[in-house]
């Protein structure tokens, strides 16, 4: 039977065998229709206005212009959804802030079926995922000029407390403007983005020079303390966070996937919950899906304060808006209000 609204996508790619195996890919299922495919961004140039694609799939390192440069002109004009394939977290990270919506690692030989399905997820999210404008076009939030103004934070009465966040599609961005604007005093943060193996620690270093707090990836056994951030490692471990009368500290620990991932955002917040309770803040950041839902309903009902984003400032209102309407979400915030929220809670005890 012939599948009615079919997602139209066009490849931009400068190998015609990579071109070949992403359209047979794509098409696979049957609700993915691949409208065209470039081997470089001018020849794309004509294709996008001609076929008018509702996603575009691209690579990075290409001949005459690069994929970041093209995106860059591209998305003022034609805010398209675009998925980067790339080989580099560097190219991943750089193709975010410019304003793509997701990123995927380009496969292993003997890794074609995993890529294919995850490939074919990310397209269908994509279509629906909002095109947010580049970073440098984004002005300061109110958790910006709050943090000029309130003078200085003093975090030593909760150092005992536990921020725990969780996003997915868009997060990468959403959690550097959640992070950049605290201060490095505050109590310790865990956090799971889904992000494949080999993209986190690249991550947290990028986070790392540019927030005010210590940013690393996890390793089984770091303690969670004030002043640092932890983000669980893509791939096959789940982050948990676990107590000894030392404190807190996380365990990673090989695992199935949970919620369709590993680690899972629920996982994290489930062993949040059951550690740190009303001690705990829980925030749920943009993401297809609902992992992590379960998990911050659980903290809200052992005394946790929960934050959820907001639909205007998601890349895709999945994860949170399923934790609001379970009523999982203390309060509903704009992402530039988030850190600022954070503060302000944390004052109060």
């Amino acid at each position: 039977m012939e599948i009615k609204n079919k997602v139209k996508v066009l490849i931009i790619d400068d190998s015609i065998i990579f071109r070949t195996m992403l359209s047979k890919a794509l098409m696979e299922k049957g609700d993915i229709e691949v409208v065209g495919s470039a081997a470089d961004p001018f020849e794309a140039k004509d294709m996008i206005l001609r076929l008018k694609p509702e996603v575009i799939t691209l690579d990075v390192e290409m001949p005459k212009m690069n994929g970041i440069e093209f995106l860059k002109k591209l998305l003022p004009q034609y805010p398209v959804p675009v998925i980067v394939v790339t080989s580099t977290a560097v190219n991943a990270f750089e193709a975010i802030s410019a304003g793509a919506v997701d990123y995927i690692k380009k496969p292993a030989s003997n890794d074609l079926n995993a890529f294919s399905h995850e490939l074919r997820q990310m397209v269908r999210t994509a279509k629906i995922a909002k095109v947010m404008k580049p970073r440098a076009a984004v002005a300061p939030g109110p958790a910006v000029s709050s943090l000029k103004t309130s003078g200085p934070l003093d975090f030593s009465s909760v150092s005992k407390k536990i921020i725990a966040l969780g996003a997915s599609t868009g997060g990468t961005e959403a959690l550097q403007r959640v992070l950049e604007n605290l201060p490095p005093n505050m109590p310790g943060i865990v956090i799971v983005q889904h992000m494949p193996a080999g993209f986190t620690k690249m991550y947290a270093d990028r986070l790392n020079r540019v927030c005010k707090m210590e940013v690393r990836e996890a390793v089984d056994g770091d303690r969670v303390k004030q002043g640092l951030v932890l983000i669980a490692a893509g791939g096959e471990c789940h982050m948990r966070l676990k107590k000894d009368t030392q404190g807190y500290f996380v365990s990673c620990q090989k695992g199935e996937k949970v919620s369709g991932h590993c680690p899972s955002v629920d996982v994290l917040f489930d062993s949040v919950a059951d550690t740190a309770k009303a001690d705990a803040i829980g925030v749920i950041l943009t993401g297809m899906g609902s992992d992590g839902v379960k998990g911050l309903l659980k903290m809200k009902q052992t005394g946790a304060y929960t934050i959820g984003q907001d639909k205007d400032t998601c890349v895709v209102y999945g994860m949170p808006m399923v934790a609001f309407n379970v009523g999982a979400v203390v309060r509903q915030a704009p992402l530039d209000a988030i850190s600022g929220i954070l503060i302000d809670r944390l004052r109060r005890n």
